[in-house]
């Protein structure tokens, strides 16, 4: 079993700093935002992240949902008249959508991009944004119409016409009529009792949020044993931030500039904001910065395991902090543990991206963990002589550990 690496596209802002749109949960209405070196999530930046995303040789790059984000499909579809090869794992909740329309949505998207769709099916866990959207259902009976939601779509992906009556959906002849092909994989995550029986039948990804390892381990059990029970086999992912760099000393100092953006003031409008979701995971993110510190030795909640970025931002709140060999120690260490997908990102994501691409990739490489080496940019570039730059006699090759 190889590593796959996935990036992230911040269509909802990016920047040098944590205090971006992500650290209000109201996208900064109640509260004004006066914060410098904010990237707005225009179609040229995130044109720039996707091919820089594809050049270091990530494989999909994850596109998230909500009421402070661009939405998804639109923004990746987008995209991919950008890009060649890279995949888009678009997030999308069910409870908003038909799900014979999304089965065609998915089908179409596939014909377009030649195959490049991957699916984050996002249940939901705050009810106030849920109402946003006219979606009044109750933490569990989201999930229970997000199984639903799944089967209706996996049905009417066969090509021939598909029935259902449920709690929540009834459908009568429900169809695509040209099935997307490759059927697009489903990721899913879910921390909690509701969650896990729909994932063990549905998803064939099981993503989480980035905890200590022990406790992963203890999902990725939970969920294969589901799983196994149902006759089925799901692979697992795990959603983290990096800071990497040449030296574990650089990328602590890295950790330490953004902690010191915040201010107590910030860190506690953004946790009782947050305390108040209704997910499991989001909770079990909480838990971990031990009560909002912002101390760097209490935010070290497992060796290169940081929760700064959950002082303030919702959902992954954890960071793999260290040299480049740290942080590829920590994938291996995860990989060992079953998983395989690895979703990442960081502050900013376009310089991140580089960081982690020459730095991580080539250490996971060497290590026999990724199934596929990214080609050196350096490769059929003309020196003077007309020779390749990479050739002997070309240009002279200047090797750095991380930039």
């Amino acid at each position: 079993m190889t590593v796959h690496l996935h990036w992230f596209l911040p269509t909802g802002g990016d920047g040098r700093t944590l205090v971006d749109r992500h650290a209000y949960t109201d996208g900064g209405i109640t509260r004004p935002r006066t914060v410098s070196g904010v990237r707005a999530p225009d179609i040229e930046y995130l044109a720039q992240i996707a091919k820089a995303a594809e050049r270091l040789g990530f494989e999909a790059v994850l596109t998230p949902t909500g009421t402070w984000c661009e939405d998804a499909w639109l923004t990746t579809v987008a995209l991919a008249q950008h890009t060649e090869r890279l995949k888009f794992l678009v997030a999308f909740r069910p409870g908003v959508i038909s799900p014979v329309l999304a089965a065609q949505m998915a089908s179409t998207y596939q014909r377009i991009t030649r195959g490049r769709l991957l699916l984050n099916v996002v249940t939901g866990g705050d009810s106030i944004e849920q109402r946003r959207f006219g979606d009044h259902l109750d933490h569990d009976r989201r999930y229970a119409r997000t199984a639903e939601f799944l089967s209706v779509v996996r049905g009417v992906w066969a090509g021939k016409p598909y029935d259902f009556e449920g709690e929540h959906y009834q459908v009568e002849g429900g169809l695509t009529a040209l099935p997307p092909d490759p059927l697009p994989e489903i990721f899913f995550g879910g921390s909690s009792e509701a969650a896990g029986p729909v994932a063990a039948e549905h998803a064939d990804v099981y993503l989480t949020w980035g905890e200590p390892p022990w406790q992963v381990k203890e999902k990725i059990d939970w969920i294969r044993r589901l799983a196994e029970e149902r006759g089925r086999t799901v692979r697992f992912g795990i959603r983290l931030h990096t800071i990497s760099r040449d030296s574990s000393r650089e990328a602590w100092a890295t950790a330490d500039r953004l902690l010191s953006d915040l201010d107590p003031e910030t860190v506690a409008a953004a946790q009782q904001t947050l305390g108040r979701s209704e997910s499991v995971g989001q909770q079990r993110m909480l838990a971990l910065h031990r009560g909002g510190s912002l101390e760097r030795d209490k935010l070290e909640i497992a060796p290169n395991l940081w929760a700064g970025v959950g002082l303030v931002r919702g959902g992954a709140g954890t960071a793999l902090v260290g040299s480049h060999a740290d942080v590829a120690d920590r994938i291996e260490e995860y990989h060992d543990l079953g998983v395989e997908h690895f979703v990442l990102s960081g502050y900013p994501h376009l310089e991140e991206a580089y960081w982690f691409g020459e730095g991580v990739t080539p250490e996971l490489a060497a290590r026999g963990l990724l199934s596929t080496v990214p080609a050196s940019p350096l490769l059929g570039v003309p020196a003077s002589n007309g020779r390749p730059a990479s050739a002997p006699g070309g240009a002279p090759l200047l090797v750095a550990g991380g930039r």
